[in-house]
Protein backbone atom coordinates (compact mmCIF):
# COMPACT_ATOMS: atom_id res chain seq x y z
CA UNK A 1 0.00 0.00 0.00
CA UNK A 2 1.03 3.25 -1.02
CA UNK A 3 1.11 5.92 1.87
CA UNK A 4 0.26 9.38 0.29
CA UNK A 5 1.52 12.67 1.96
CA UNK A 6 -2.28 13.66 3.22
CA UNK A 7 -2.38 10.33 5.12
CA UNK A 8 0.52 11.57 7.09
CA UNK A 9 -0.65 13.66 9.94
CA UNK A 10 2.13 16.20 12.16
CA UNK A 11 1.09 13.69 15.23
CA UNK A 12 2.77 10.86 13.17
CA UNK A 13 6.26 12.26 13.31
CA UNK A 14 8.54 12.76 15.79
CA UNK A 15 9.62 15.95 17.18
CA UNK A 16 13.16 16.80 16.94
CA UNK A 17 13.55 17.81 21.01
CA UNK A 18 11.04 16.96 22.78
CA UNK A 19 11.57 12.81 21.47
CA UNK A 20 15.33 12.22 21.69
CA UNK A 21 14.16 8.61 20.61
CA UNK A 22 13.73 9.35 17.24
CA UNK A 23 15.79 12.52 16.73
CA UNK A 24 18.17 12.76 13.66
CA UNK A 25 20.29 15.03 15.97
CA UNK A 26 22.29 13.71 19.18
CA UNK A 27 22.45 15.95 22.23
CA UNK A 28 25.02 17.20 24.27
CA UNK A 29 25.25 20.09 27.55
CA UNK A 30 28.18 22.64 26.64
CA UNK A 31 30.30 20.41 29.38
CA UNK A 32 30.15 17.37 27.63
CA UNK A 33 30.53 19.16 24.41
CA UNK A 34 33.81 20.77 25.15
CA UNK A 35 35.60 18.05 25.89
CA UNK A 36 35.53 17.23 22.05
CA UNK A 37 38.27 20.21 21.47
CA UNK A 38 41.02 17.93 22.80
CA UNK A 39 44.10 19.49 22.03
CA UNK A 40 43.34 22.07 19.90
CA UNK A 41 44.74 25.46 21.09
CA UNK A 42 42.72 29.01 21.93
CA UNK A 43 44.47 31.00 19.42
CA UNK A 44 41.77 34.23 19.85
CA UNK A 45 43.03 36.52 23.28
CA UNK A 46 40.25 38.31 25.13
CA UNK A 47 40.61 41.30 23.54
CA UNK A 48 40.09 40.18 20.27
CA UNK A 49 36.76 38.38 21.13
CA UNK A 50 35.88 41.71 22.62
CA UNK A 51 36.30 43.28 19.66
CA UNK A 52 34.36 40.50 17.59
CA UNK A 53 31.40 40.08 19.55
CA UNK A 54 28.24 42.14 18.60
CA UNK A 55 26.90 44.81 20.83
CA UNK A 56 25.55 42.67 24.29
CA UNK A 57 26.75 39.48 23.64
CA UNK A 58 28.91 38.19 26.90
CA UNK A 59 30.77 36.01 25.09
CA UNK A 60 34.42 35.40 26.32
CA UNK A 61 37.27 33.02 26.58
CA UNK A 62 35.66 31.03 28.65
CA UNK A 63 32.78 30.75 25.57
CA UNK A 64 35.19 29.91 23.15
CA UNK A 65 36.80 27.33 24.87
CA UNK A 66 33.59 25.48 25.80
CA UNK A 67 31.73 25.37 22.53
CA UNK A 68 34.29 26.94 19.62
CA UNK A 69 37.40 25.26 20.13
CA UNK A 70 35.29 22.06 19.84
CA UNK A 71 33.34 23.30 16.78
CA UNK A 72 36.24 24.52 15.12
CA UNK A 73 37.60 20.90 15.60
CA UNK A 74 34.28 19.33 14.06
CA UNK A 75 34.50 21.48 11.19
CA UNK A 76 38.24 20.66 10.48
CA UNK A 77 37.37 17.32 10.03
CA UNK A 78 34.62 17.93 7.66
CA UNK A 79 37.01 20.13 5.65
CA UNK A 80 39.24 17.56 5.37
CA UNK A 81 37.17 14.57 4.75
CA UNK A 82 35.38 17.27 1.65
CA UNK A 83 39.15 17.51 0.70
CA UNK A 84 39.38 13.89 0.62
CA UNK A 85 36.31 12.80 -1.85
CA UNK A 86 37.37 15.43 -3.91
CA UNK A 87 40.98 13.67 -4.49
CA UNK A 88 38.88 10.50 -4.72
CA UNK A 89 36.54 11.76 -7.43
CA UNK A 90 39.08 13.50 -9.44
CA UNK A 91 41.05 9.72 -9.14
CA UNK A 92 37.85 8.29 -10.52
CA UNK A 93 36.97 10.35 -13.19
CA UNK A 94 40.64 10.83 -14.48
CA UNK A 95 40.62 14.56 -14.12
CA UNK A 96 43.28 16.30 -12.36
CA UNK A 97 42.54 20.09 -13.71
CA UNK A 98 39.29 21.01 -11.43
CA UNK A 99 40.22 23.07 -8.39
CA UNK A 100 38.91 21.89 -5.05
CA UNK A 101 35.95 24.66 -4.50
CA UNK A 102 35.09 26.41 -1.15
CA UNK A 103 33.99 24.58 1.65
CA UNK A 104 30.72 26.95 2.20
CA UNK A 105 29.02 26.95 6.01
CA UNK A 106 25.78 28.64 6.62
CA UNK A 107 25.17 30.19 9.55
CA UNK A 108 21.09 30.83 10.41
CA UNK A 109 19.02 32.04 13.44
CA UNK A 110 17.03 35.05 14.59
CA UNK A 111 17.86 38.62 14.90
CA UNK A 112 19.15 39.31 18.23
CA UNK A 113 20.17 35.63 18.44
CA UNK A 114 24.25 35.78 18.53
CA UNK A 115 24.97 34.79 14.56
CA UNK A 116 27.25 37.79 13.50
CA UNK A 117 29.27 36.81 16.82
CA UNK A 118 29.25 33.44 16.12
CA UNK A 119 30.21 33.76 12.19
CA UNK A 120 32.95 36.29 13.50
CA UNK A 121 34.13 33.98 15.79
CA UNK A 122 34.51 31.61 13.31
CA UNK A 123 35.83 32.82 10.95
CA UNK A 124 39.10 33.68 13.07
CA UNK A 125 39.55 30.07 14.46
CA UNK A 126 39.25 28.26 11.17
CA UNK A 127 41.36 31.09 9.89
CA UNK A 128 44.47 30.14 12.14
CA UNK A 129 44.45 26.31 11.74
CA UNK A 130 48.12 25.07 11.25
CA UNK A 131 46.99 24.83 6.78
CA UNK A 132 46.17 28.77 7.28
CA UNK A 133 43.24 27.89 5.16
CA UNK A 134 42.03 31.85 3.68
CA UNK A 135 38.54 32.43 5.19
CA UNK A 136 35.97 34.86 4.11
CA UNK A 137 32.70 35.96 5.41
CA UNK A 138 29.21 37.20 3.79
CA UNK A 139 26.07 38.36 4.98
CA UNK A 140 22.78 38.15 3.29
CA UNK A 141 22.38 42.05 4.00
CA UNK A 142 23.63 43.07 0.96
CA UNK A 143 21.33 40.84 -0.87
CA UNK A 144 18.30 42.52 0.42
CA UNK A 145 16.68 44.90 -2.18
CA UNK A 146 16.97 48.62 -1.65
CA UNK A 147 15.05 50.51 0.42
CA UNK A 148 13.30 52.50 -2.47
CA UNK A 149 12.63 49.21 -3.87
CA UNK A 150 10.93 47.88 -0.44
CA UNK A 151 9.43 51.57 -0.36
CA UNK A 152 7.75 51.04 -3.86
CA UNK A 153 6.50 47.86 -3.24
CA UNK A 154 5.22 48.89 -0.11
CA UNK A 155 7.72 46.01 1.98
CA UNK A 156 9.47 47.98 4.46
CA UNK A 157 8.05 46.52 6.97
CA UNK A 158 8.37 42.63 5.48
CA UNK A 159 12.27 43.54 5.47
CA UNK A 160 13.85 40.59 6.71
CA UNK A 161 11.46 38.33 5.09
CA UNK A 162 12.18 36.15 2.30
CA UNK A 163 10.33 38.03 -0.17
CA UNK A 164 12.82 41.22 0.50
CA UNK A 165 16.13 39.49 -0.75
CA UNK A 166 16.66 39.05 -4.39
CA UNK A 167 17.26 35.52 -4.57
CA UNK A 168 18.53 35.71 -7.98
CA UNK A 169 21.47 37.47 -7.17
CA UNK A 170 21.82 35.44 -3.94
CA UNK A 171 21.88 32.58 -5.74
CA UNK A 172 23.99 33.67 -8.68
CA UNK A 173 26.80 34.81 -6.12
CA UNK A 174 26.80 30.92 -4.43
CA UNK A 175 26.56 29.20 -8.14
CA UNK A 176 29.90 31.36 -8.82
CA UNK A 177 31.42 30.65 -5.17
CA UNK A 178 30.78 26.79 -6.12
CA UNK A 179 31.89 27.20 -9.27
CA UNK A 180 35.10 28.24 -8.08
CA UNK A 181 35.27 31.97 -9.97
CA UNK A 182 37.38 34.39 -8.86
CA UNK A 183 36.22 37.68 -7.61
CA UNK A 184 32.76 37.17 -7.14
CA UNK A 185 31.31 40.18 -5.58
CA UNK A 186 28.57 40.48 -2.82
CA UNK A 187 26.97 43.18 -2.45
CA UNK A 188 27.75 45.36 0.50
CA UNK A 189 25.04 46.79 3.38
CA UNK A 190 25.03 49.76 6.12
CA UNK A 191 23.92 49.27 9.24
CA UNK A 192 24.10 52.92 10.00
CA UNK A 193 22.25 54.12 6.86
CA UNK A 194 20.23 50.41 7.34
CA UNK A 195 20.68 50.56 3.48
CA UNK A 196 22.19 48.33 0.80
CA UNK A 197 25.28 50.49 -0.04
CA UNK A 198 24.93 51.37 -4.53
CA UNK A 199 28.32 50.50 -5.86
CA UNK A 200 30.02 49.05 -3.34
CA UNK A 201 30.95 45.39 -2.79
CA UNK A 202 32.63 42.72 -1.03
CA UNK A 203 35.08 40.95 -3.44
CA UNK A 204 35.18 37.08 -2.74
CA UNK A 205 38.22 35.41 -4.32
CA UNK A 206 38.63 31.60 -4.23
CA UNK A 207 38.61 30.92 -0.03
CA UNK A 208 39.03 27.60 1.05
CA UNK A 209 36.26 28.01 3.52
CA UNK A 210 33.20 30.63 2.84
CA UNK A 211 31.23 31.60 6.07
CA UNK A 212 27.44 32.88 5.20
CA UNK A 213 25.14 34.06 7.54
CA UNK A 214 21.64 35.26 7.62
CA UNK A 215 18.05 34.90 9.13
CA UNK A 216 17.31 32.84 6.46
CA UNK A 217 19.71 31.00 4.71
CA UNK A 218 18.41 27.26 5.25
CA UNK A 219 14.81 28.79 4.39
CA UNK A 220 13.16 26.14 1.77
CA UNK A 221 10.74 26.83 -1.66
CA UNK A 222 8.11 25.39 -3.17
CA UNK A 223 9.04 22.47 -5.82
CA UNK A 224 7.79 22.79 -9.32
CA UNK A 225 5.91 19.41 -10.47
CA UNK A 226 7.64 19.78 -13.98
CA UNK A 227 10.63 18.73 -12.05
CA UNK A 228 13.39 21.33 -13.02
CA UNK A 229 15.97 23.01 -11.09
CA UNK A 230 15.12 24.99 -8.61
CA UNK A 231 18.04 25.39 -6.58
CA UNK A 232 17.61 26.61 -2.59
CA UNK A 233 20.57 28.41 -0.77
CA UNK A 234 20.87 25.60 1.65
CA UNK A 235 21.78 23.94 -1.86
CA UNK A 236 24.96 25.31 -1.42
CA UNK A 237 26.45 25.02 2.00
CA UNK A 238 28.71 22.32 2.99
CA UNK A 239 27.42 22.44 6.59
CA UNK A 240 24.90 24.02 8.71
CA UNK A 241 24.50 26.03 11.99
CA UNK A 242 21.16 26.90 13.31
CA UNK A 243 21.72 29.69 16.36
CA UNK A 244 18.59 29.03 18.62
CA UNK A 245 16.94 30.00 21.96
CA UNK A 246 13.54 30.63 23.91
CA UNK A 247 11.44 32.80 22.03
CA UNK A 248 11.04 34.34 25.48
CA UNK A 249 15.26 34.92 25.32
CA UNK A 250 15.26 36.76 21.85
CA UNK A 251 12.50 39.09 22.77
CA UNK A 252 14.31 40.33 25.78
CA UNK A 253 17.62 40.49 24.26
CA UNK A 254 16.00 42.00 21.18
CA UNK A 255 14.32 44.92 22.95
CA UNK A 256 17.19 45.48 25.43
CA UNK A 257 19.59 45.49 22.31
CA UNK A 258 17.48 48.27 20.77
CA UNK A 259 17.33 50.53 23.84
CA UNK A 260 21.16 50.31 23.95
CA UNK A 261 21.49 51.29 20.46
CA UNK A 262 19.65 54.45 21.14
CA UNK A 263 22.58 55.49 23.42
CA UNK A 264 25.02 54.59 20.33
CA UNK A 265 24.75 54.16 16.94
CA UNK A 266 21.25 55.52 16.94
CA UNK A 267 22.65 59.05 17.86
CA UNK A 268 24.75 58.97 14.62
CA UNK A 269 23.51 62.12 12.29
CA UNK A 270 23.03 59.50 9.79
CA UNK A 271 21.59 57.02 10.77
CA UNK A 272 18.78 55.37 10.19
CA UNK A 273 17.17 54.90 13.42
CA UNK A 274 18.11 58.59 14.96
CA UNK A 275 14.81 59.70 15.14
CA UNK A 276 14.55 56.94 17.90
CA UNK A 277 17.26 58.10 20.03
CA UNK A 278 15.33 61.41 20.41
CA UNK A 279 11.97 60.44 21.85
CA UNK A 280 11.59 59.71 25.76
CA UNK A 281 12.85 55.86 26.82
CA UNK A 282 9.11 55.13 27.41
CA UNK A 283 8.47 55.97 23.81
CA UNK A 284 11.50 53.95 22.63
CA UNK A 285 10.25 50.86 24.68
CA UNK A 286 7.14 51.13 23.26
CA UNK A 287 8.82 51.37 19.45
CA UNK A 288 10.88 48.39 20.52
CA UNK A 289 7.99 46.42 21.36
CA UNK A 290 5.92 47.33 18.57
CA UNK A 291 8.67 46.27 15.89
CA UNK A 292 9.30 42.70 18.07
CA UNK A 293 5.84 41.99 17.96
CA UNK A 294 4.43 42.92 14.43
CA UNK A 295 8.02 42.37 12.38
CA UNK A 296 10.88 39.73 13.76
CA UNK A 297 8.23 37.72 15.94
CA UNK A 298 5.97 37.11 12.83
CA UNK A 299 9.59 36.28 10.81
CA UNK A 300 10.74 33.76 13.26
CA UNK A 301 7.61 32.08 14.03
CA UNK A 302 6.75 31.87 10.29
CA UNK A 303 10.01 31.55 8.47
CA UNK A 304 13.13 31.64 10.31
CA UNK A 305 12.09 28.90 13.24
CA UNK A 306 11.16 26.19 10.70
CA UNK A 307 13.90 25.78 8.98
CA UNK A 308 15.51 24.53 12.53
CA UNK A 309 15.11 21.23 11.45
CA UNK A 310 16.89 21.82 8.13
CA UNK A 311 20.42 22.20 10.07
CA UNK A 312 23.52 20.37 10.86
CA UNK A 313 24.05 21.47 14.24
CA UNK A 314 22.38 23.65 16.75
CA UNK A 315 23.16 25.83 19.47
CA UNK A 316 20.76 25.97 21.93
CA UNK A 317 21.42 29.47 23.67
CA UNK A 318 20.32 29.88 27.91
CA UNK A 319 19.14 33.38 29.47
CA UNK A 320 22.50 34.87 29.98
CA UNK A 321 23.00 34.39 26.20
CA UNK A 322 25.84 31.33 25.99
CA UNK A 323 25.14 28.05 24.57
CA UNK A 324 23.93 25.19 26.98
CA UNK A 325 22.93 22.32 24.76
CA UNK A 326 24.73 21.70 21.10
CA UNK A 327 22.59 19.18 19.04
CA UNK A 328 24.76 17.48 16.00
CA UNK A 329 22.60 16.01 13.38
CA UNK A 330 23.44 12.03 13.11
CA UNK A 331 25.42 10.05 10.21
Amino acid sequence: MTIAAKDIAPADIPDHFDNKDYSPYRFFSAEEWSHFRADTPLTLTADEVHRLRSLNDPIDLSEVRRIYLSLSRLLSTHVESSQMLFAQRQRFLSMSNDAKTPFVIGIAGSVAVGKSTTARILAELLSRWPSSPKVDLVTTDGFLYPNATLLRENMMDRKGFPESYDIGALLRFLSAIKAGQPNVKAPSYSHLTYDVLPDQFQTVDRPDILIFEGINVLQSRNLPADGKIVPMVSDFFDFSIYIDAEESLIHTWYVNRFMRLRQTAFRNPDSFFKRYAEVSEEEALTIAEGLWQNINLKNLRQNILPTRPRADLILQKGPNHLTETVALRKL
